[in-house]
């Protein structure tokens, strides 16, 4: 039996939610005024976390929402936590100040209550909140008929019990909306192998783009183990997943070059063979899930990679006009446009969520990708 290393995440967040509750127990659990919200907190906590490590009870879609909703539980507990523990260093100097005591005794009932707030507000609104982004993208040397052409991109879908199918047909009526040239499709639909594939499938069919509907596969993808499946699949709606090929697309005497390749391993060499998808008298454009084979690609000679799998951080807080989040610690590549010896890259935030349900600084959003003169 082998240790469930895709588990850890999820294992290390149950563990330090538990720590987080009885630290909280020792802390304000004997005391008749936080008695009740802390057996309270505790409790909700014990709950939510038995089906994120017990595995062996039927899935349905309840359980995937329970499952998920521990996690958004044990980062609410986790940031109580903190809180507290910060305003624990305050209180031996306000031991004699009676008007201090008062506030850090007000301060620490806000600490219980904040942390799930915003998580609830992440949870349950702005996880929905789909916006439509528009950048203008520059391309050296761009032809005259690419000028202002028009490519939308949905991404990072991750279509579950978690994001049903009414989300994911909002966000085809938004990508419609925008009458693009192309229309593109960026990976990881579902998140994992029990995921309504098909459904996802049928519904991005509904895509209409002037010069059709392309994509490459993420890494949720090879998880679930359906990228064959997927492939085909999305042929019959007429979806092409390109996987190491290109499509060549003529817009008036100008020729756009779409290559596309699977999520590159980071343990891998990025984009081998990719030079042989470059076509030397067109606009060569890469649809690569992950964004760190931008350098690679910028070396190539690709003018512009499209890519998600980042979620944009997915939490984000912003300090001194500096994003911090979590995604930062193994890409630099996070969320935008990003520009390098003339190359360009843009990184959705993509759709969906993966681990805690939420959204925090990072909304969704529907991509619309403009072509400029650079």
């Amino acid at each position: 039996m082998t240790f469930p290393f895709h588990r850890l995440p999820e294992l290390l967040s149950a563990a330090v939610a538990c720590y987080a509750n009885w630290k909280l127990w020792c802390w304000f659990g004997l005391r008749p005024l936080w008695r009740l919200p802390v057996m309270v907190w505790a409790g909700g906590s014990f709950l939510f976390t038995i089906p994120r490590i017990a595995r062996q009870i039927p899935y349905n879609d309840t359980f995937e929402w329970w499952r998920a909703m521990g996690t958004a539980w044990a980062v609410a507990t986790t940031g109580a936590f903190l809180l507290i523990w910060l305003l624990r260093w305050f209180q031996a100097p306000a031991a004699t100040d009676p008007s201090r005591r008062k506030l850090l005794r007000l301060a620490t009932g806000a600490a219980f209550a904040v942390p799930a707030a915003v998580t609830g507000y992440g949870v349950f609104i702005n996880r929905h909140r789909f916006q439509l982004n528009a950048v203008d993208i520059p391309v050296r040397n761009l032809p005259k008929p690419l000028e202002g052409l028009r490519l939308v991109q949905l991404t990072d879908i991750h279509m579950s019990p978690l994001l049903g199918p009414r989300e994911v047909e909002r966000a085809v009526d938004m990508a419609n909306e925008t009458r693009a040239h192309i229309a593109l499709v960026t990976g990881d639909m579902i998140t994992m192998r029990r995921d309504p594939i098909d459904d996802c499938l049928r519904i991005l069919a509904g895509l209409r783009a002037e010069a059709g509907v392309y994509g490459c596969l993420g890494n949720h993808e090879i998880y679930a183990g359906c990228q064959d499946y997927a492939t085909a699949q999305a042929a019959r709606f007429g979806i092409r997943f390109l996987r190491g090929a290109s499509a060549e697309i003529r817009f008036g005497g100008a020729l756009l070059n779409l290559a596309g390749v699977d999520y590159q391993p980071r343990q891998l060499p990025y984009l081998l063979g990719a030079e042989k998808l470059l076509h030397p008298q067109a606009v060569n454009v890469l649809l690569s899930h992950n964004p760190d084979v931008f350098p690679v690609a910028a070396r190539l000679g690709y003018d512009l990679t499209v890519s998600g799998h980042t979620h944009g951080g997915q939490v984000t807080v912003e300090i001194l006009n500096q994003y911090a989040n979590v995604t930062r610690f193994y890409t630099r590549y996070v969320s935008g446009l990003y520009l390098d010896a003339g190359a360009s890259i843009h990184v959705s935030r993509g759709l969906g969520t993966i681990g805690p349900p939420l959204r925090l600084g990072a909304p969704p959003e529907v991509t619309l990708l403009r072509l400029c003169a650079g």
